[in-house]
């Protein structure tokens, strides 16, 4: 499986049965599986969503939306139940325009779900930690 490092964004290939072992990066040496959302900047995002090959949820939200700031913590509690089956990322609208734009990301949050290097699913709004689970496992095969 091809996965790519949250820290250095470069690609590695991590045996299946591995993934709960907590792999390192064959270059930089740091874990490939975290269980932490991984916050993306736009010259490595297409990357990141294209080369994982693991399912990837993309949180795209801004440090003033008190909603976002609600969610937040449901989110970054999801990834580490998840760790080593989807992949959390973070995108701040703010920050990252060339990324929010041409996906139409009108309301944040929102949360679109990435298979493949193509867009799967998406939901705008805050979800509470039950509804964030039902929505990952309808989606995320």
């Amino acid at each position: 499986m091809h996965l790519v490092c949250p820290h250095c964004h470069s690609v590695n290939r991590v045996p299946d049965d591995r993934l709960g072992q907590s792999p390192k990066c064959g270059r930089c040496g740091e874990p490939v599986v975290t269980g932490e959302p991984v916050a993306l900047r736009a010259d490595a995002f297409s990357r990141f969503i294209e080369r994982n090959e693991l399912p990837v949820v993309v949180d795209f939200w801004a440090s003033w939306c008190g909603p976002c700031k609600m969610m937040a913590p449901v989110f970054e509690r999801a990834a580490r139940t998840h760790a080593g089956r989807v992949v959390f990322a973070k995108v701040d609208t703010d920050a990252e325009a060339a990324i929010a734009q041409p996906l139409g990301i009108r309301s944040i949050p929102t949360l679109i779900l990435f298979q493949g290097g193509a867009e799967k699913a998406r939901i705008a709004g805050a979800l509470d930690g039950a509804s964030l689970e039902r929505w990952i496992t309808q989606n995320a095969a």
